[in-house]
């Protein structure tokens, strides 16, 4: 009896999320009531930061793409491929670095050349300051939704959390640190991209996805989780 609710409720929602999707032509002409992967209500350049890091990561400044996407690319092959290592990499080019100052600052009183002038660098106190109160204020927030979830008071919460560790911890037994890296730092540069170019089709198939998720998570909770006796919980 239950599962019949449950399948007559969805076919409800179903419907009228179909009706909803097939005026979407409409609705994203007028830029209401449409279905955007994760809730998104701004363009994908907007959502990105703007500014020229958004312009990196969607290829609009192709070069400035291209310098950073081989560099980041050159840095995974340096040490992954050839194996070599962070602190070697970084003594050998500081030897590198100071042995061609000393070279060329005693060489020019021979070849009648003037010193070279080497710039004073100074790093400013605020860009730590704006660093460490950006990354203190996604700390706390973290903190908070992990307390929510420790107070045991959203099921579908906790469920969701446990799924998306699970899977980054499979992932990440397949490659080592560097190599996962490398593989979220390349995401950056295509799937943003991929998304922007084909993001009606994409929004979709997410709606469409997120459609078969709900239901089958409102049979799980009807046959399973609304058997556990949890105090406090919620129920969405």
């Amino acid at each position: 009896m239950a599962s019949d609710k449950i399948e007559e409720k969805f076919h409800v929602d179903h419907n009228s999320d179909s009706d909803s999707y097939s005026s979407s032509d409409d609705d994203h002409t007028t830029g209401s009531n449409v279905y955007r992967l994760f809730g998104r209500d701004q363009p994908v350049h907007k959502v990105l930061g703007g500014g020229k890091p958004a312009d990196i990561l969607l290829w609009r400044n192709k070069r400035s793409t291209g310098i950073v996407l081989g560099a980041g690319t050159a840095f995974w092959v340096f040490f992954e491929l050839m194996e070599y290592h962070l602190i070697t990499f970084l003594c050998h080019l500081m030897i590198l670095s100071l042995a061609a100052l000393f070279l060329w600052s005693n060489a020019s009183v021979f070849i009648h050349k003037s010193p070279l002038q080497i710039p004073h660098i100074a790093i400013p106190e605020d860009c730590f300051v704006e660093a460490a109160s950006a990354l203190r204020t996604e700390i706390n927030r973290a903190l908070v939704i992990l307390r929510e979830i420790g107070t045991g008071r959203d099921l579908k919460k906790f469920l969701s959390i446990i799924a998306v560790l699970w899977v980054i911890s499979v992932i990440g037994s397949w490659f080592n640190f560097l190599t996962l890296f490398y593989l979220f730092f390349l995401s950056l540069f295509t799937l943003p991209l991929v998304y922007e170019k084909y993001e009606d089709q994409v929004d979709a198939i997410g709606e469409k996805a997120m459609i078969e998720i709900k239901k089958q998570y409102a049979v799980f909770d009807a046959k399973v989780l609304s058997q556990i006796p949890i105090a406090g919980m919620k129920k969405d």
